[in-house]
C-alpha cells in the first residue's frame, strides 16, 4: 500500500472501529469508557489524517493525487466500481477538519453528556457520524460518495432525535431526514444520468467525458448535484430543517451544524467543479442561492430568542458565503472559509453549551445577562468566536470571508456586483445579530436565579476540563487559524486547495484590501447598532410587521405546510375513508364472512354416517360416467 494513503485508511476506519466497539460491548463497559473510546478513536483518525497530509505535502507538485482501492465492489460488464479512497489536497483538508474539530467536540461531549442514561448510544452515534463524514470526503468515486452522503443523513437523524422522549426532537429528526432525502434523490438521479451517458462513476473518467456530453445532460446532472448540496448545507429553499435540528444535544449542533455535515454541500460543489464549470448557469445559480441565503438568514437571526437558533441561522448565512465562493469559482476561499468557520462556529456552539449547562438547560437569551462575571473564561471564548464571525482582524473569519467578498468583486459584471453587494449586506447583518446575542448573554444586569448566582459566586468551576480544554483550543484556532492566507504576502492554503480545483477568479491585492476596509467598516457599524439598541433597551427590528415576518422565518414553513403537507395529509385521509375503509377493509370482511358461511354449509355434509358417504360417492361416480358417455 502506498505510504501516502496508509494514514488515510486509518483515518477512515478508526471511528468505525470505535462505533463497533461501543455497540458490541454494550453495558459491559461504563458510560465513561464509551466516551473515551469514541474520543480516542476520533483523535486516532486525526493522526491518520495528519500523516496523510504530511506525506502528500512531501510529494512533488502535480503528483499529489493518490487512489487506493481495497477491492472491487461492483462489476457488471464494462461497469466497475471499487471500494476506493482518494487522497489529494482537497480531501486531506477535509479529513483534518472533520477529525480534528470532530475530536474536540466528542471530547467536549464527555463533560456535557455526563450522567445521561444513554451515553453509550450517544457516543456510538457520534463515532458513526464521524466515520460517515470521512467516508464522504475520502470517497474515490461517485458511488462511494453517495454511500457516505446517505450515511451522514442517517447519523444526523439519529443524533438530532437522540432525546427521543421529547416530541420536538423526534419531529426535528424526521424533518431533517425528509428534507435531506429529497436532496439525496436528486443526487442519485444525477448519478443515474452519469452512468447512462458515460458508463462510469470514477471521478477522472467522468470529468474527462463531461465536455462531450450534451448541454441538457450536463445541466440536469449539475442541477441534481446542486439539489443534494442545497439540502445537505441548508440553503434556501431546503433550509428549514437546520434551525429545528437545534433540538439535539449542543455538541451535536457543534459537530453537525457547524464543522461537518452542513459543509458537505460545499465540498461537493468543489469536488465536482468540472461538472459545474460545464454548466455555468447552474454554477451561478449556486452562487445566487448562497447570496440569498446569507442575507435572509442574517435577517431572521436578528429576531431569534433561542441562543442556539441564532447561531444556527448564522451557520446558514456563513455557508451561503461558501456557496457564493464556489459558485463563482473561488474554490480556495470557499474551503478556507469552511475551515475557519469550523473553528469559530464550533467555538460558539460549545461556549453556548457551557452557558446552557450553567443555567440548567435554559436557552432563551431573554433570561440571560451579566454572565461575564460568573463565566469569565467562557466569556472570552465566546467573544473571540463572535468577533471572528463578524470578521474583525486579525481573527480567522476576517481572512476567509473578506477573500470571498473580494472574489465577488473581481468577478465583475452584473452577477459579480450583485453578489458583492449581497455579501457586504451580510457583513453588516452579521455584526448586528452576533453582537445582539453577545450583549444579551454577557452584558447588563444578571438574570440568573438566586440559587445559581450563589452557586457560582461560591467559586464553582465553569465546567469540567473535558469541556474547557476543547473550548480553549478552538479559541486559539479562531484567533490564528486565518493566517494561512494573507493577501500580498502568502497564500499557502489557497495554493494547496487549487491543486485539486483550480480557481476561476483571483482578486488583486488592491481588491482584497479595499474590500476588507469596507467589510470591516460595515461589521463595526453592525456592532455599533447592536450596542446602541442594547443600551436603549430596544430591539434591532422595531417595525411590528417586519418583526412578525422575520420571527415566522419568512413564512417558508407555512408555505411548505400549505403546498405539501396539508394536501398530502388530506389525500391520505380521503384514501383512508373512501378507499381503504369501504373497499379494502370491507371487501376483506365480506370475503371472511363468505368463507365462514361456506364452511358452515359444507360442515353439514360431514354427518359421520357411512351410508351418507357411500351414497355421495356413488352419485359422484354416476355423474362422471354420464359425462364421459356424453362426451364420446
Amino acid at each position: 500500500m502506498n505510504a501516502a494513503v496508509t494514514g488515510a485508511w486509518v483515518c477512515l476506519l478508526a471511528p468505525l472501529a470505535g462505533a463497533l466497539a461501543i455497540t458490541l460491548a454494550g453495558e459491559r463497559i461504563s458510560r465513561r469508557t464509551a466516551g473515551w473510546i469514541s474520543t480516542l478513536t476520533t483523535f486516532v483518525a486525526f493522526a491518520g489524517a495528519l500523516d496523510a497530509f504530511i506525506r502528500l505535502w512531501a510529494r512533488n507538485h502535480g503528483d499529489r493525487e493518490v487512489l487506493s482501492t481495497a477491492y472491487t465492489w461492483l462489476a457488471a460488464g464494462d461497469f466497475e466500481v471499487g471500494f476506493q479512497i482518494l487522497v489529494d489536497p482537497l480531501s486531506t483538508v477535509m479529513m483534518l477538519v472533520v477529525s480534528g474539530v470532530g475530536g474536540l467536540i466528542v471530547w467536549y461531549s464527555m463533560g456535557y453528556m455526563a450522567g445521561d442514561d444513554e451515553e453509550r448510544r450517544y457516543f456510538a452515534y457520534m463515532s458513526l457520524f464521524v466515520f460517515s463524514m470521512l467516508l464522504l470526503v475520502e470517497a474515490g468515486n461517485f458511488l462511494l460518495l453517495l454511500v457516505g452522503w446517505g450515511l451522514v443523513g442517517l447519523a444526523s437523524y439519529l443524533l438530532i432525535g437522540f432525546w427521543h422522549e421529547r416530541a420536538e426532537a423526534v419531529a426535528a429528526a424526521k424533518k431533517a431526514f425528509v428534507v435531506n432525502a429529497f436532496g439525496d434523490a436528486t443526487f442519485a438521479l444525477a448519478l443515474v444520468l452519469l452512468v447512462w451517458e458515460t458508463g462510469t462513476l470514477e471521478y477522472p473518467s467522468v470529468f474527462e467525458r463531461v465536455d462531450g456530453l450534451s448541454s441538457t445532460i450536463v445541466t440536469l446532472v449539475a442541477l441534481g448535484l446542486l439539489g443534494g448540496a442545497v439540502a445537505k448545507s441548508a440553503q434556501i429553499p431546503l433550509h428549514t430543517w437546520l434551525p429545528d435540528a437545534m433540538e439535539g444535544p449542543t455538541p451535536v449542533s457543534a459537530l453537525i451544524h457547524a464543522a461537518t455535515m452542513v459543509t458537505a454541500g460545499v465540498y461537493l460543489l468543489v469536488r465536482t467543479s468540472p461538472v459545474f464549470e460545464a454548466a455555468v448557469e447552474i454554477q451561478h445559480l449556486a452562487a445566487i442561492l448562497g447570496a440569498v441565503t446569507l442575507v435572509a438568514a442574517g435577517l431572521i437571526a436578528l429576531v431569534q430568542w433561542d441562543i442556539k437558533r441564532v447561531i444556527a441561522y448564522s451557520t446558514m448565512s456563513q455557508i451561503g458565503y461558501m456557496f457564493l465562493a464556489a459558485g463563482i469559482g473561488a474554490y480556495g476561499y470557499a474551503i478556507f472559509h469552511l475551515m475557519t468557520h469550523a473553528f469559530f462556529k464550533a467555538l460558539l456552539f460549545m461556549s453556548a453549551g457551557v452557558v446552557i449547562h450553567h443555567l440548567h438547560g435554559e436557552q432563551d437569551i431573554r433570561r440571560m445577562g451579566g454572565l461575564r462575571a460568573v463565566l469569565p473564561r467562557t466569556h472570552v471564548a465566546f467573544g473571540v468566536g463572535t468577533l471572528a464571525l463578524v470578521g474583525i482582524p486579525p481573527l480567522a473569519g476576517f481572512w476567509s470571508k473578506d477573500g470571498i467578498i473580494a472574489s465577488a468583486l473581481a468577478t465583475g459584471g452584473v452577477l459579480g456586483w450583485s453578489l458583492y453587494l449581497a455579501a457586504l449586506v451580510g457583513a453588516l447583518l452579521t455584526g448586528m445579530y452576533a453582537l445582539r446575542l453577545y450583549f444579551a448573554v454577557w452584558q447588563g444586569p444578571p438574570r440568573e436565579t438566586e440559587d445559581e448566582a450563589h452557586t457560582h459566586a461560591s467559586g464553582q468551576s465553569e465546567g469540567p476540563l473535558s469541556m474547557l480544554v476543547p473550548v480553549g483550543v478552538l479559541t486559539c484556532l479562531s484567533t490564528i487559524g486565518g493566517l494561512l492566507v494573507v493577501p500580498g504576502l502568502w497564500k499557502p492554503f489557497e495554493h494547496w486547495v487549487e491543486e485539486s480545483a483550480e480557481a476561476l477568479v483571483h482578486p488583486t491585492v488592491a481588491q482584497d484590501y479595499a474590500t476588507s476596509v469596507v467589510a470591516v467598516a460595515l461589521g463595526l457599524v453592525g456592532v455599533w447598532l447592536a450596542r446602541r439598541a442594547f443600551e436603549h433597551g430596544r430591539q434591532l427590528v422595531t417595525d411590528p410587521t417586519a418583526w412578525r415576518i422575520l420571527e415566522r422565518k419568512l413564512y417558508v414553513d407555512e408555505l411548505y405546510d400549505a403546498v405539501f403537507y396539508r394536501p398530502a395529509a388530506a389525500l391520505a385521509v380521503t384514501l383512508r375513508q373512501d378507499v381503504e375503509g369501504p373497499v379494502v377493509e370491507r371487501s376483506l370482511d365480506e370475503i371472511g364472512a363468505g368463507t365462514l358461511h361456506a364452511g358452515g354449509e359444507l360442515s353439514r355434509a360431514q354427518s359421520g354416517l357411512l351410508r351418507t358417504y357411500a351414497i355421495t360417492v356413488a352419485f359422484a361416480v354416476s355423474v362422471l360416467v354420464v359425462v364421459f358417455v356424453a362426451v364420446r
